[in-house]
C-alpha cells in the first residue's frame, strides 16, 4: 500500500481540486462553495480507485482533504472546517456525534449497504433511527507490532508485544502517534482494559508503562514512508503498525512479521460519517457508495492489505490476492479474535498524558 490511517498531513493537506476550494475566513480555513462532494480522509484513501463510481455518475472527481489522525481531524472540524463525508474509525464516531458534527445516514439510499458483512452493519452504538446509521463501514484491520525477523529472531516465534519494552532494543522501537493505538496497546499489555475508565491505580501503572515505552523509542510517527524506511534500514527493529504499513514493508521484500499474540490483537473498523452541514446529501451518498465499490474493494485488499466491509465484492477477488493480504475468510471470527477498538473514556486526558510523556522523553 501506502498508508491508510495516515501519512504526513503536511505532505499534502489537500488533493484534487480542493486546494482552490479554501478561503481564509476569520483566521480559519474554510471550504468555499463547491459543486462536488468533499471527502475528509486518511492519505491514500483518496486514491482514484475509490472515486471511480462517483466520477462515472457525475463526470467529475470529488474533492478530498487529508488528515494525519482523527484528533487532528476533530480539531479542524471544531474550528469550522465543513467537508461532506469524513472517514473515522468506529471508536471515534461517538465523540464526533456528541459534538454535533455529523448526521445520520439513510442506508436505504446506499446501493452497497446490503453487500456489507452483517456483523459490520450491526456494530454497537452505530444505529440511529429507522434505517439510518451514524457510520457506514469501509474496511477492517489490525493494530499490532511489525518486527524485523532477522534482527529480532527471538521474537519471530514468540508473538509478543514485549519487544516494545525490551531493554535490548532500546532506541530501536517505533510507536504510532494516536492514543487509540499506542496508549490502548500499552494498557492491554498490562492487562488493563483501556475501554473502561481508569482507576487512579491503573492510571499510574499506565503512565509508568508508557514512560518506559517512551524511553525505548527511536521515533513516534504514523507516516508510512518514515516507518518503512526506518524498518528497512534496521534503525527500527519493532514498530506498532497497521495492516497497510506491514503490507508496504512486505512489498519492499523486507524480512518482517506482523505479530499476532495469543491474547489477541486490536481490531478496528473504519468507514464513513456524513457532516451535518453537507452541501448535497445525494452526492455524499454516492461518494460513500463509490468507496465501497468493487474497484475500491480490490484496492483495499491488494494495495493496502485491509479486509473490506463489502464482502460480496471480496468474494470476486482472486484467492491468491486474499491470501497474500493474510485476510481471514470468516469476518465474524476475525472480529471476535481480538480486542475490538472502542471509544476510550476520558480520551482528552490520555492525549494530554501521552503528549506530556513524549515531551519529557524528547519523542
Amino acid at each position: 500500500m501506502f498508508m491508510h490511517r495516515s501519512k504526513t498531513f503536511s505532505r499534502a493537506l489537500l488533493s484534487g481540486a480542493v486546494a482552490s476550494a479554501f478561503l481564509l475566513v476569520a483566521g480559519q480555513a474554510q471550504p468555499a462553495k463547491a459543486a462536488e462532494a468533499m471527502l475528509f480522509t486518511w492519505e491514500n484513501l483518496a486514491e482514484p480507485a475509490f472515486f471511480e463510481e462517483y466520477a462515472k455518475k457525475y463526470g467529475k472527481q470529488p474533492e478530498s482533504a487529508l488528515f494525519a489522525d482523527e484528533d487532528e481531524a476533530f480539531a479542524k472540524m471544531m474550528a469550522g472546517f465543513k467537508p461532506d463525508v469524513m472517514a473515522p474509525c468506529t471508536y471515534e464516531v461517538p465523540r464526533w456525534r456528541d459534538a454535533g458534527l455529523i448526521q445520520p445516514i439513510d442506508t436505504a439510499k446506499l446501493s452497497t449497504w446490503e453487500s456489507i458483512a452483517p456483523p459490520l452493519r450491526k456494530i454497537t452504538g452505530m444505529a440511529a433511527e429507522g434505517s439510518k446509521v451514524w457510520f457506514v463501514p469501509q474496511y477492517w484491520g489490525i493494530t499490532s507490532v511489525t518486527i524485523r525477523t532477522d534482527l529480532a529472531p527471538e521474537y519471530a516465534e514468540k508473538q509478543s508485544w514485549d519487544i516494545l519494552w525490551d531493554p535490548k532494543y532500546k532506541g530501536r522501537v517505533a510507536a504510532l502517534e494516536g492514543v487509540d493505538d499506542t496508549v490502548a496497546m500499552a494498557a492491554l499489555h498490562l492487562g488493563i482494559n483501556p475501554y473502561e475508565k481508569l482507576t487512579p491505580a491503573n492510571e499510574k501503572k499506565l503512565r509508568d508503562h508508557l514512560a518506559k515505552l517512551a524511553d525505548n523509542l527511536r521515533l513516534v510517527t504514523s507516516d508510512s514512508t518514515t516507518l518503512t524506511q526506518a524498518v528497512a534500514s534496521g534503525e527500527v527493529v519493532a514498530a506498532i503498525t497497521w495492516n497497510d504499513h506491514y503490507t508496504e514493508m512486505k512489498a519492499e521484500n523486507l524480512p518482517v512479521k506482523f505479530l499476532r499474540p495469543k491474547s489477541g490483537v486490536m481490531t478496528f473498523v473504519c468507514g464513513f460519517v456524513m457532516h451535518k452541514d453537507t452541501k448535497d446529501v445525494g452526492k455524499a451518498l454516492t461518494l460513500i457508495d463509490s468507496n465501497n465499490s468493487e474497484a475500491a474493494t480490490a484496492f483495499l485488499v491488494k494495495d493496502m492489505g485491509y479486509g473490506p466491509a463489502n464482502t460480496k465484492a471480496l468474494k470476486a477477488i482472486d484467492p491468491a490476492v486474499r491470501e497474500a493480504a493474510e485476510l481471514p475468510e470468516d469476518v465474524d471470527g476475525f472480529l471476535a479474535s481480538g480486542f475490538f477498538q472502542q471509544a476510550i473514556p476520558e480520551k482528552d486526558k490520555l492525549v494530554a498524558m501521552w503528549q506530556e510523556i513524549r515531551a519529557l522523553s524528547g519523542r
